[in-house]
C-alpha cells in the first residue's frame, strides 16, 4: 500500500483483511485484491479505490464475473455513464448520435474495433466534456496480441524541460473527431493527417481544450495530447505547430511513462481517462477478443 493509501488505514479497519491495493512496478497502475465487483462495497473501500485511482490512474481487478447489471451497478459508484453529444460521434454511436451504456469492444459478434493496432489516445478527447474514465471487462482474450498500454500524462508533463513548459502552458489544442474524419476522408490522401494545415477544411463541430490540462481531482498538470489524432494548436503557424506536436508526441510515448497490460479473462481495468492515453497491439483476426466497456461522464477540461 502506498504512502497516501496508508493514511486510510483507520477507515479500512472495518473491511476484510484480504482487501488490498498494491501498486504496480510501473509508471502507473495498481492491482486491487480481495474485492468482488458484484458485492456492494463499503464506504471505506470506495474511498480507498477513488484515492488509488487519483494516485495511480489505473486500477486492475482480477478474476471478476459480473453480468451487465452488476457491471453497471459497480461503475455507478464512480459516476454516471458517459453520454456523447448527438453531433459528436464516438465509438458505438448509432446514426442518431446515441451510444449504448455498455460498448462491445470485440472482433466478433458485431463488436467494434476489430483486430488492428490502435494508437495511443484518450477516449472522447474531441467532445466538449470528455469522459472521466472507462472500465473495460475481458470476456475472451487471444493467446497473443491485443495487449493494452497506458501512458502517464502527468509524469510526461513533469518530465518536460522548463523552456518547453513555458512554451506550451496556456496553449489551446483542437483535437478533431476521428469518426467524423472517417465520414469525410481527404481526397487523394491515405490515412488521417496528424496535424491540420490551412489547406484542409476543418471538421465541424470542433472544440478546443488546453494542451496542458489540470486534473480536476488532484490539481496536477498533464500533457493532454494523443499519439496520432488530427490536431491543431489555436493561433499557431501550421509548420511550427506541427513540429511542436511531433516533439511532444515523441516525448510522451517513452516507455518510462508506460504500463503494458496482458489481459486475462475476468480482468476489469478502470482507468482515469483524464490523465492517461491507451493503445492496443494488433492480434490474429482468426482468434477471438471480446471485452465490454463502460465510460463515465466527465467535465470540461481546464
Amino acid at each position: 500500500m502506498s504512502a497516501s493509501l496508508a493514511e486510510l488505514a483507520p477507515r479500512l479497519a472495518t473491511v476484510p483483511a484480504s482487501f488490498r491495493i498494491v501498486p504496480l512496478d510501473a509508471a502507473l497502475g495498481a492491482v486491487v485484491e480481495g474485492f468482488d465487483v458484484r458485492n456492494a462495497p463499503v464506504g471505506a473501500q470506495l474511498w480507498a479505490l477513488k484515492t488509488a485511482l487519483r494516485e495511480h490512474h489505473i486500477l486492475v481487478f482480477r478474476g471478476q464475473q459480473p453480468d451487465d447489471a452488476a457491471f453497471l451497478d459497480f461503475t455507478s459508484h464512480f459516476g454516471t455513464v458517459f453520454a456523447p453529444p448527438r453531433n459528436a460521434p464516438v465509438l458505438g454511436s448509432d446514426p442518431y448520435g446515441a451510444a449504448p451504456d455498455i460498448v462491445l469492444v470485440s472482433n466478433v459478434d458485431d463488436g467494434l474495433l476489430g483486430n488492428a493496432e490502435l494508437t495511443a489516445h484518450a477516449d472522447h478527447h474531441w467532445t466538449p466534456q470528455p469522459s472521466s474514465g472507462s472500465l473495460l471487462y475481458a470476456l475472451e482474450i487471444p493467446a497473443t496480441g491485443g495487449d493494452t498500454t497506458w501512458f502517464n500524462l502527468v509524469k510526461a508533463y513533469e518530465a518536460l524541460d522548463e523552456p518547453t513548459r513555458r512554451e506550451i502552458d496556456g496553449l489551446q489544442l483542437i483535437t478533431y473527431n476521428p469518426f467524423l474524419r472517417r465520414r469525410h476522408p481527404l481526397p487523394g490522401v491515405a490515412g488521417v493527417p496528424r496535424y491540420r494545415t490551412p489547406d484542409i477544411e476543418p471538421l465541424t463541430p470542433w472544440v478546443a481544450h488546453p494542451l496542458v490540462r489540470t486534473h480536476p481531482d488532484s490539481g496536477k498538470r498533464l500533457l493532454y495530447l494523443g499519439e496520432a489524432t488530427e490536431v491543431e494548436i489555436v493561433g499557431y503557424d501550421a509548420s511550427r505547430g506541427a513540429a511542436l506536436i511531433a516533439r511532444l508526441r515523441a516525448h510522451l510515448l517513452q516507455p518510462r511513462f508506460a504500463y503494458t497490460h496482458r489481459w486475462q479473462v475476468g480482468d476489469i481495468v478502470y482507468w482515469d481517462n483524464q490523465a492517461t492515453l491507451h493503445s492496443r497491439t494488433a492480434f490474429d483476426p482468426a482468434t477471438r477478443r471480446r471485452l465490454k466497456r463502460i465510460s463515465l461522464s466527465g467535465s470540461r477540461p481546464f
